[in-house]
């Protein structure tokens, strides 16, 4: 008889869960944190752990390993979610300045801002900030009026389809007239903004804001840090005992100092060594793909603390001896401490878009958080951007007048409070540093034919500009030409 000899493998401190799955139900984020901190580093399982830290001071445990040791990614698993009410339209484009950000603001396309109000920005004095209520009143009223024009000319142009609705028909041709008004809005106009974001995140947010040109910034940078330290505002589960947001980040999330100090410092070295600027026309989309890695760092430090286009700027550093380059780059780091992050002039993407485009194409464009943004200080010198449809609508007039008397106040009164009477429609200039896969994306998503005009113009150009400069890789972008219209679809 022939024995088999069976082998039945045997499997040592394995534990075998009944799921492989497990969610979790929202917890205050930094019991959040140091749940999952505390899950990583044992090998307990995932309830066990949550039992530990019901029994156990997060607070004393952040203390140590997230703000002590400077263990970061600690923060990153805790999730805060934060909303502003009431804020400016600057404010809000400046809170969601944050590369892991997610959230959404209230929209400028689908509600009728024209008896919104505005805020008055506080570092004006009396007979400034009346100057600015004046003026902040005029481009209401222009709006309001220039709303009505643009959808009175839409509806008589262009026929409800057969198979929409009236409703439908009135809130799509309402958007379009909308998209032509809102170049009357300005940096001052209330809106709300919903965020998640991580602890970490927050973190960085609050000091960055803290560290603002603007008192509203400084003011809810210290706001966020007074929310965190108090009970929840809004419960999903009214019985449940409340606790703080995030109580220890309150308490150790002071200005940025570094990079108002490396502003500083780079903006005198510009002023005390930079020639006259070459001049010409800015073009409305410039692409340039930087070879120069010092050269290319040098120009984005350069570009915030200046008024010249990144081209002349890249230009330039390129022609720097390694010493000169190496100055800017020393000034840039100075006043770094251990805790800071390096700059974001040291990173960027293979490709430069240098934009001179209006305000409120910038505020949808901004929105794309896998691109490096740079922006120049808000001026008013590049002149604004009249939508064709004003002319059809014979509201020209009426929109001239006013764009022209609130950029002229702006000039009278003192920055940066000046800088919340800037239309939308006026044009500054930003830099967007990308991949091609980004570019790829915005450009194929932002000049599709629900977008607003502006945008899917410039979303264009970055096409054809990546055609010049990449003709291997711009042939591949799907973009939509700006002349493909569908005003009604949505």
């Amino acid at each position: 008889m022939r024995w088999i000899r069976i082998c039945i493998p045997r499997y040592h401190n394995v534990l075998t869960p009944t799921k492989r799955v497990i969610t979790v139900a929202p917890m205050p984020p930094e019991k959040s944190a140091y749940a999952l901190a505390r899950y990583s580093r044992s090998p307990d399982s995932i309830r066990d752990s949550i039992e530990w830290v019901r029994t156990h001071d997060s607070q004393k445990f952040l203390e140590s390993f997230y703000f002590q040791y400077g263990h970061a990614s600690i923060a990153d698993l805790g999730h805060t979610v934060l909303c502003f009410e009431g804020i400016s339209e600057l404010a809000a484009t400046e809170i969601e300045e944050e590369s892991l950000w997610d959230g959404q603001a209230k929209s400028s396309r689908y509600q009728d801002f024209s008896r919104s109000g505005f805020v008055t920005p506080p570092e004006l004095s009396d007979a400034h900030a009346e100057a600015f209520r004046a003026a902040g009143e005029r481009l209401l009223r222009a709006y309001g009026q220039v709303n009505e024009r643009a959808f009175a000319y839409l509806s008589e142009h262009l026929p409800r389809p057969d198979d929409m609705t009236p409703a439908t028909y009135r809130r799509n041709v309402a958007a379009r007239a909308f998209d032509v008004a809102r170049y009357l809005l300005f940096w001052g106009v209330p809106t709300n903004v919903g965020q998640v974001t991580s602890i970490r995140t927050l973190e960085k947010q609050i000091r960055r804001l803290k560290a603002s040109e603007y008192a509203e910034l400084r003011e809810l940078g210290g706001e966020i840090a007074e929310a965190c330290a108090a009970e929840p505002d809004c419960r999903w589960d009214a019985h449940a005992a409340p606790e703080p947001l995030a109580p220890t980040l309150a308490r150790h999330a002071d200005p940025d100092e570094y990079s108002v100090r490396s502003r500083e410092d780079l903006k005198r070295w510009a002023d005390q060594n930079l020639q006259s600027p070459a001049g010409g026309a800015a073009e409305r989309v410039d692409l340039v793909r930087p070879t120069n890695v010092p050269a290319d760092i040098v120009a984005t430090l350069l570009y915030p603390v200046t008024d010249r286009p990144f081209r002349e700027l890249y230009g330039l550093a390129c022609e720097w001896s390694q010493a000169q380059r190496a100055e800017v780059m020393d000034l840039a780091l100075g006043s770094r401490t251990r805790r800071d992050e390096i700059l974001g002039g040291f990173r960027g993407g293979l490709y430069a878009y240098d934009f001179v485009i209006d305000i409120g194409a910038y505020r949808d464009l901004h929105r794309h958080r896998r691109c490096q943004k740079f922006r120049q200080a808000y001026s008013g010198n590049l002149g604004y951007d009249t939508p064709k449809l004003l002319v059809d609508a014979e509201a020209t007039e009426l929109y001239d007048s006013a764009m022209r008397a609130a950029i002229e106040t702006m000039h009278s009164l003192p920055s940066p409070g000046a800088h919340y009477l800037l239309p939308f429609g006026a044009r500054s200039r930003f830099l967007f540093k990308m991949d091609f896969a980004e570019a790829e994306y915005i450009s194929q998503l932002r000049s599709g034919v629900k977008g607003h005009f502006s945008y899917r113009e410039i979303a264009w150009e970055m096409k054809c500009k990546m055609e010049q400069v990449e003709p291997e890789l711009g042939r591949l972008i799907q973009a939509t030409p700006p002349w493909i219209e569908d005003p009604l679809r949505r």
